[in-house]
């Protein structure tokens, strides 16, 4: 049902090159325009600097396309009639012929089907705050809990409720590793008011040993998710963060947003009140998790038993 934007995707995916995955959402729903464009650019940057190959991954026309070219990218990028899809709607924008920018559950369900091993993205969906209430949890975790596939990420979105996600991670039996941190990042801000991550790695490579233990001596199906603290030049206060968020999460109450229009939402009202650090915060960590996914894939080429 695929296709490839580049031959050198294809061509890494059979000789068992290290490819890290990307997605779009964050290019269609996540990111202001025209930074969203340069923010998948530095992504795949990032990944090539680190010695992998970046297979950035959406739907343009009804074709999934796995390793967007720059001008299918460019394309997607101005899609005006895009949706922002996960594992429910592919299928459904597939057979119209539509564009999508895909979630974290969207390309997942990619990376199963081709075998990939190491996604990078910014923050995984979650428990949203008030699930008690609207039973809202995101199709991400479950995506995580279904595939093999290490997600390096910043932990979850910080307008989700922190705690509950992890416990629902717990739940599912997904490894959740703090990257050099005791702490569960909190998207925006890494500091000690976080919870406590479930396990720590010091390196890459320890990371990948892990994922080899969990995946092929344990034989287990469930993704590992890798947090990486967003860099500590660019985070914010926890308390300031906090803030923003409860301000966001009013102003989305009363204007009936709800849905998959929520997370796009908080976000743009977060990027105002902090006066574009959030967004700076975002770009940031972005680019280290692309880097830091390299690193990983690379190092589980190394190890008996793992490919790509």
């Amino acid at each position: 049902m695929h296709t490839f934007g580049r031959d050198e995707i294809r061509d890494a995916l059979r000789h068992a090159r290290p490819v890290v995955a990307l997605e779009t959402a964050v290019l269609t729903h996540g990111l202001p325009r025209p930074i969203n464009l340069d923010a998948i650019r530095d992504m795949e940057q990032a990944v090539r600097a680190a010695g992998a190959v970046p297979a950035t991954i959406g739907i343009l026309d009804g074709q999934l396309i796995v390793g967007l070219s720059d001008a299918q990218l460019e394309e997607l990028a101005i899609c005006k009639g895009s949706i922002k899809a996960s594992s429910r709607d592919l299928a459904s924008v597939l057979a119209r012929g539509g564009s999508a920018g895909l979630t974290v559950a969207g390309t997942l369900d990619v990376c199963r089907n081709l075998g990939l091993r190491v996604f990078a993205t910014g923050g995984i969906g979650g428990v949203h705050r008030g699930w008690r209430e609207t039973f809202d949890v995101s199709a991400d975790l479950r995506a995580i809990a279904s595939t093999p596939c290490c997600v390096v990420c910043s932990g979850v979105k910080a307008i989700l409720d922190v705690p509950a996600t992890l416990e629902h991670l717990d739940t599912l039996g997904v490894p959740v590793l703090g990257y050099r941190t005791d702490r569960f990042p909190q998207f925006w801000s890494a500091g000690s008011e976080a919870p406590r991550a479930p396990h720590r790695v010091e390196s890459a490579a320890e990371a990948a040993r892990v994922c080899r233990v969990h995946w092929i001596d344990l034989r287990l199906e469930s993704g590992v998710v890798l947090a990486n603290p967003v860099p500590e030049s660019e985070a914010l206060e926890h308390e300031e963060m906090e803030r923003a968020v409860a301000a966001a999460i009013k102003r989305a109450e009363s204007a009936g947003v709800r849905g998959a229009a929520l997370t796009p939402f908080l976000l743009d009202a977060v990027a105002q009140a902090t006066q574009g650090r959030s967004l700076r915060a975002n770009l940031a960590l972005l680019r280290a998790n692309a880097a830091l996914a390299a690193e990983v894939v690379i190092e589980m080429g190394r190890l008996p038993g793992a490919s790509r």
